[in-house]
């Protein structure tokens, strides 16, 4: 890590220990959701488990501005030993620099859009784990079932989608954060017997994508949401869930055993009073913490 990393999180917002709260799980969970920053999550259900949206390696924030992205290999097996399924939700590196190496470890396929297909290939997949979708299609995954919902990505800081546009050949391997576009973003609807699970990994959405679907659980980015008016209560009343979890709130600069700090702009806390304005009862979970129903 550069000395830029210590003192930008220096000026940030820590994580608030006081938001954490989740449901007591009961005895015998037939559903698991694990945080890992960002917006990645494990889900675990019936001895099968899919990764979303996996990024621990983390590098430093002038390591991400100036040089080729390296997949941290043994963050990755630490974090994620086991993966029969990886989705991804859109090609920006803070999403889909660690799931290639993951892919090859365990032998799961990478799931996504074309744009995360080709960084797959980039990476030196086989197009045997390679598993592209334009959303609006059933994937069975064990006993799960995996639904792209086509989306938009959301608008974060002076009103811009940063590294926008598509990914059509594969790019350099490693990358750089520039040539990582994000390409057709999908939400993602999960179903995992009766239990339904949505996640939303970039501050908008299609209305018309997420009408008629509901869940048990939204996981909800955070950052961005003001430049998409009613993004929260919006979501919340198409969807219905009965939990929200924040994701996409922490500085993702940095390793895991960092404490979480907050990114600017967030307001974790105002999200949370969001959430349960509009009727959802919101899941805030630190770096490893997990939802278990």
């Amino acid at each position: 890590m550069s000395r830029l990393d210590p003192v930008l999180r220096a000026l940030l917002r820590p994580f608030d220990p006081a938001l954490r709260c989740a449901p007591p799980a009961p005895a015998e969970p037939r559903l698991r959701l694990k945080y890992f920053g960002t917006a990645g999550f494990t889900l675990s259900h019936a001895g099968h488990t899919v990764v979303i949206d996996p990024y621990v390696s983390r590098p430093g924030a002038w390591t991400s501005a100036t040089r080729r992205l390296l997949p941290d290999a043994a963050a990755i097996e630490r974090h994620f030993p086991v993966a029969d399924d990886v989705i991804v939700g859109h090609a920006h590196h803070d999403h889909i620099l660690d799931a290639p190496d993951l892919c090859r470890r365990t032998g799961a396929r990478l799931i996504g859009s074309p744009a995360a297909c080709m960084v797959g290939r980039a990476a030196g997949l086989p197009e045997a784990q390679l598993r592209e979708t334009r959303g609006d299609e059933d994937i069975l995954s064990g006993p799960l079932v995996l639904r792209g919902l086509p989306s938009r990505h959301g608008r974060v800081y002076f009103n811009k989608v940063f590294y926008a546009g598509d990914i059509t050949a594969p790019p350099p391997w490693p990358a750089r954060t520039r040539e990582l576009k994000h390409g057709l973003v999908l939400n993602w609807h999960i179903r995992a017997g009766d239990l339904r699970v949505v996640h939303i990994d970039s501050a908008d959405f299609i209305d018309a994508s997420l009408a008629g679907q509901t869940c048990d659980v939204l996981c909800l980015c955070a950052i961005g949401r003001a430049s998409r008016p009613g993004y929260t209560e919006t979501a919340i009343r198409l969807l219905r869930p009965r939990w929200v979890i924040p994701c996409h709130w922490d500085l993702f600069f940095g390793p895991l055993d960092w404490p979480a700090v907050e990114l600017p702009g967030c307001d974790l806390a105002g999200f949370v009073d969001e959430i349960r304005a509009a009727g959802a009862e919101p899941v805030v979970l630190d770096f490893l913490d997990e939802l278990a129903i």
